[in-house]
């Protein structure tokens, strides 16, 4: 199993108890940034992680393709979960570096909060959706 299987290996099993296990696969000084966060150090990444098993159940992720060649990957995933009894979906992906040690280096996730998020939430989804709308090409012509 490469670096990169254990590592996504370890997402698609994560759990609040499995956070510790970061330092297994993350540098000391890793970044990671997402739409919400920008961190430095394995420490900060870990509590992003307890963050997301504090405000949302059962969350997990499915992960789909991959591409690894020269220290780096980028993986296509989806992160599924509940929030407030409702269940919501996220399609992202996750461009990886790695060190010679095969330690993460630099995680940068890559979302649309607008339509993943936003826009599906009670309240704030109808005006996202209308500035969206506002902004959108009307192919119809």
């Amino acid at each position: 199993m490469t670096r990169l299987e254990e590592l996504l290996s370890w997402y698609t099993t994560l759990t609040a108890d499995s956070v510790k296990l970061a330092t297994d696969f993350y540098h000391p000084n890793a970044s990671f940034k997402d739409p919400f966060n920008e961190v430095q150090g394995v420490v900060a990444i870990m509590r992003i992680f307890d963050h997301m098993f504090v405000t949302t159940q059962n969350p997990r992720f499915i992960m789909h393709d991959r591409i690894e060649q020269h220290g780096q990957a980028f993986v296509s995933w989806t992160f599924e979960f509940e929030l407030k009894g409702k269940q919501y979906s996220i399609l992202g992906a996750s461009h990886l570096m790695f060190d010679e040690q095969g330690f993460v280096t630099m995680h940068r996730d890559y979302w649309d909060a607008a339509e993943e998020l936003f826009q599906k939430l009670p309240f704030i989804g109808r005006p996202v959706r209308w500035l969206r709308r506002q902004f959108s090409v009307d192919l119809k012509d």
